[in-house]
């Protein structure tokens, strides 16, 4: 492989660039060895112009008009690009809700009294959402509650029509817009089903209709199943308030067991954190000759326990064979998504357990210890005790941990922020009135090896708030900014005047944590919030999206939620889509006049940066506000 000075292409996280080294070193492969196999990638593939939906094909369409113009069906490169498009949202929109399902299963267990493990942490969250279902509160326990919750949530997935009872927390002048483009998701389940039917041979082949369902089942996963998890799991364990921990390599232990949870649910790993803390598999771990027990989070699943523990983070997505490679890991514990099967052949490289938790995953190379909500902690401690019987097999002489580690500021949920402000969001809309504050920017996403490891998402926050854009985040850009240090309140140092201010007045960072992928939701019910103070659609106010590094199917159902919910959002990588000039036009241009906003693509985190001040700057004009 013999990376060299390569490495310094590959990442700025230094924390990453140094285990890149050390992979290259032992001969280890990763994610970025793979990536470059693997060119030339598919031209077809990447332009969204091969169709395999049926076994007519594969049919691929000629960009350059010398080939074939259309699949043997006789569907064009519009039709192609829009069907294969549909069915990246819904197998996103899937992934985020058959989590939210667990979720409520979980949840509904629990007030049966079959989850023993679990109890409810936000008694006044539970009766905020049983309120929004109409349900009864008074003389009744939270568990009696609970259930009828939980049954009641249950019932959104499956319904035939509609509305999804969230969508409703959207502003009226939204719901309008989505009433008249006839993209108001009727239930979960349905939306993502139709998706399926839709893109089978000789149903659906009309791009501009197809794009319109590929809307209305985006909806259905940011307020609906994104929405009922992060609602939930608040419930369950907590509403996150702002805490400080730590992120990067540097916070695995040399001297501790070092378990690392990944992934997305937080239903197991909260009961790892757990059992972790037990004293008799803290007593084990001294008798293996280790001073303690250290759980560390990667991903979405690391940012569940970060923001309501303070669990320090590892890392984010390309982080993940990094974090083996230290040679430090007794057990990487996984549950879903964004999990790398490879990460089964590293394990076996070193001495790290890799275990696989779930009932729908499992891994090549995998420790199956599969995970049930009845004997939860029962299953965690288990997950501990052969993490801690595991340490005495570390190789000392391949430990190769980076020092690198930065402080965090986590936990903004759209609770804490309104909290913070009064439990009112005037504080912070007086601030963007004055102009102290220009807008707000959500930057979201995962990395993806086919550019820069952190480089955008680093850079364009920071050019952001530079601009005085304060900025929310979730997901791998959380992570990314935790590192380089932009969430801690120093951090407003970097900010503009105005923006620096206000952090310092309030002690909070210019970029806030507010949780994992499904947590874009919080974002959502925040920017309902400012809406509904201010009379207006989430469409006029001065706001814009990013995700800089995205690579994932759920990254395009979040991507298709945000702007069908008004909100300008502008991609770091190229979507399957420039194969169709029809597509590409609806999306970026066409959709805006459907519900007030479209996508970009700037590789470029600078020139995108641009691109989201350009647009707060015109919505601010639009509200009458002063540049």
């Amino acid at each position: 492989m013999k990376m060299g000075k390569n490495v310094y292409e590959k990442s700025v996280d230094p924390a990453t660039r140094a285990m890149l080294l050390e992979a290259d070193r032992a001969g280890i492969e990763t994610a970025w060895d793979r990536f470059e196999k693997q060119q030339p990638q598919c031209g077809f593939g990447q332009l969204g112009v091969c169709c395999r939906n049926c076994n007519m094909g594969p049919c691929r369409i000629d960009p350059f008009g010398e080939g074939a113009d259309k699949g043997v069906c006789g569907a064009t490169a519009d039709i192609i690009v829009a069907r294969n498009l549909l069915r990246m949202i819904a197998a996103g929109a899937a992934a985020h809700s058959d989590h939210a399902r667990d979720a409520v299963l979980a949840f509904k267990k629990m007030a049966e009294g079959k989850a023993q493990s679990y109890q409810i942490k936000d008694e006044a969250k539970l009766n905020a959402l049983a309120s929004e279902y109409n349900i009864s509160t008074e003389d009744r326990s939270p568990e009696e509650v609970a259930f009828d919750l939980a049954n009641i949530l249950l019932s959104e997935f499956g319904k035939q029509t509609g509305p999804i009872q969230f969508t409703r927390r959207a502003p009226a002048k939204r719901q309008k817009v989505w009433e008249a483009a006839g993209i108001d998701p009727r239930g979960v389940d349905r939306e993502i089903v139709e998706c399926m039917h839709r893109t089978h041979i000789g149903v659906d082949n009309d791009p501009v209709h197809i794009l319109l369902h590929g809307l209305r089942t985006s909806i259905s996963d940011g307020w609906g199943g994104s929405m009922i998890a992060t609602d939930v799991q608040d419930v369950l364990f907590g509403t996150p308030t702002p805490v400080v921990s730590e992120s990067n390599l540097g916070v695995l232990k040399e001297d501790e067991v070092n378990i690392i949870v990944h992934g997305h649910e937080p239903i197991l790993s909260e009961m790892i954190v757990a059992a972790a803390e037990d004293p008799d598999m803290i007593a084990l771990a001294k008798k293996m000759g280790a001073k303690g027990i250290s759980v560390a989070g990667m991903c979405c699943t690391g940012n569940e326990v970060l923001m309501r523990h303070g669990v320090a983070t590892a890392g984010n997505f390309l982080q993940q064979e990094l974090a083996v490679i230290t040679g430090a890991v007794e057990a990487m514990v996984v549950d879903v998504q964004c999990i790398m099967p490879a990460l089964g052949n590293l394990s076996g490289c070193y001495h790290t357990k890799f275990i696989s938790t779930s009932p729908k995953a499992d891994f090549p190379g995998a420790v199956r210890m599969e995970y049930h909500e009845e004997k939860a902690l029962e299953t965690a401690r288990e997950i501990i005790k052969t993490a801690v019987e595991n340490y005495p097999n570390r190789d000392r002489a391949r430990v190769n941990i980076p020092k690198e580690k930065s402080a965090c500021m986590v936990g903004f949920s759209a609770e804490a922020i309104l909290g913070a402000l009064g439990g009112t969001p005037q504080p912070l809309i007086d601030a963007i009135v004055s102009g102290a504050v220009k807008g707000v920017g959500a930057v979201v996403g995962c990395n993806n090896p086919k550019v820069q490891h952190d480089y955008g998402h680093v850079n364009l926050v920071r050019e952001l708030i530079k601009n005085d854009v304060l900025v929310v985040t979730t997901g791998c850009n959380a992570i990314a900014c935790a590192k380089a240090g932009l969430l801690r309140p120093e951090a407003a140092k970097e900010a503009g005047s105005g923006l620096r201010a206000v952090c310092e007045s309030l002690g909070v960072p210019p970029v806030l944590h507010m949780g994992s992928c499904v947590d874009i939701s919080r974002i959502l019910v925040l920017a309902a919030a400012l809406a509904n103070h201010l009379g207006v659609d989430i469409s006029d106010l001065p706001a814009a999206g990013a995700a800089p590094e995205w690579m994932s199917e759920k990254a395009v159902s979040i991507g298709a939620y945000v702007v069908a919910s008004g909100v300008y959002t502008v991609l770091g990588t190229v979507p399957p889509v420039l194969g169709s000039s029809e597509v590409t036009n609806v999306l970026t241009k066409g959709v805006g006049g459907v519900v007030g906003a479209t996508f970009a693509v700037e590789p470029d985190p600078f020139k995108a940066a641009d691109l989201m001040i350009d647009h707060i700057q015109e919505k601010r004009k639009g509200l009458g506000l002063k540049s």
